[in-house]
């Protein structure tokens, strides 16, 4: 499953205009000025620091889980919604340094995993080992946008039903996570052909259903281990402090409904991340730039729905070790630094709704077209 239909028949015609751009950006050499440009000028702003790191963690969690043991006491809908909007937005932010954990050194910033995952991860049944080992991938040369992308799917060039199944997916994702942790974890300690199931289909943060993931070794198992329990504790002890009553049914809904509202942003962003026109090419660091997305100032949108440092996500497909806290920075000088026909302005969009129409209307072509 490394070649694809375009690796299959180069001769052939595109579909449409998306496909078409795919064969052309998947023939673009790489930019070698761009590429020298960006780390020149970011090799001084380059080191995490790790009280940024903390104080934005913290502070996120902090106002989230406020605002979600508000929304559960509230005494009418309306403040009841107003606080889970807020402990959507600020769970999403703290759960988005689930990102910055696969790339950065953790000596760093000691200390910055495990308490990410006590305070974050486990409670939102999202541990970083899902992440860990996965998203790099993503990042590989060779695998962007290939079938061994975890991260990865031509979305562009499929049909439109695609993009609400997609949407519809992540809404159910808290349930489960649930019963991955509750009910399939337990089972899979005691039943090794279920281990080897679990590890490679429900132990990784990924879009592409071909994606197998092998199992863990050295420290990434102890990782695994140590949050995998912990998942399953917490995710019991929820399901069981509902069954008693000791948990009201509202307060267990509203932290789903939550939980939900976090998965689905982050699915939106997903969608709008990458233009997802490479149907299986191997792409240069310039094409698999061109083919991400950057949402720069003067839009103020972009700090919610990509928080993070997620708004810069194709400046961080060329610098994947720049911290999140310099990548607004690093966008300034390198786009003051490189004339207007530079590639490097070609990534930059206005805003969600330009890109979700973009895609929109790929997929409506890819649709007729097939």
């Amino acid at each position: 499953m490394t070649t694809s239909i375009i690796l299959d028949r180069p001769d052939a015609a595109p579909r449409n205009a998306a496909a078409a751009r795919a064969q052309a950006n998947a023939r673009i050499a790489d930019d070698k000025a761009m590429l020298r440009t960006a780390v020149e000028l970011t090799r001084d702003i380059n080191t995490p620091r790790p009280t940024i790191y903390w104080v934005d963690m913290l502070a996120s969690a902090a106002l989230g889980y406020a605002a979600l043991a508000a929304a559960i006491v509230a005494p009418s809908l309306g403040w009841a919604v107003f606080a889970s909007v807020i402990a959507v937005l600020a769970l999403y932010r703290a759960l988005s340094f689930i990102h910055e954990l696969t790339h950065i050194k953790h000596s760093a910033v000691p200390g910055f995993r495990i308490g990410w995952n006590l305070l974050v991860g486990i409670p939102m049944l999202t541990p970083s080992f899902m992440y860990e080992g996965v998203h790099n991938l993503h990042h590989a040369r060779t695998r962007y946008g290939t079938a061994e992308d975890p991260e990865y799917l031509p979305l562009a060039l499929m049909k439109p039903w695609t993009l609400p199944v997609f949407l519809l997916v992540s809404i159910l994702a808290p349930v489960a996570l649930l019963f991955r942790f509750a009910i399939l974890a337990p089972l899979s300690w005691i039943a090794p052909r279920l281990r080897g199931l679990v590890t490679a289909r429900y132990s990784s943060l990924s879009i592409n259903p071909a994606f197998r993931r092998r199992a863990p070794e050295g420290d990434v198992k102890a990782l695994w281990r140590w949050t995998e329990i912990g998942a399953f504790l917490w995710a019991v002890a929820l399901i069981a402090l509902v069954a008693s009553g000791t948990l009201p049914l509202r307060a267990f809904a509203l932290f789903l409904i939550v939980a939900s509202g976090v998965a689905v942003i982050n699915q939106v962003r997903t969608l709008v991340a990458h233009l997802w026109e490479n149907e299986g090419e191997v792409m240069t660091v310039t094409a698999q730039y061109l083919d991400t997305v950057n949402v720069p100032p003067p839009a103020a949108l972009p700090a919610l729905w990509a928080p993070v440092g997620l708004r810069y996500h194709a400046l961080h497909h060329l610098l994947p070790g720049l911290p999140y806290h310099a990548l607004g920075e690093a966008h300034r000088r390198i786009a003051a630094a490189l004339e207007g026909a530079s590639p490097y302005h070609k990534a930059s969009y206005r805003g969600l709704p330009g890109l979700v129409d973009r895609l929109v209307r790929s997929t409506m072509t890819a649709g007729r077209a097939r």
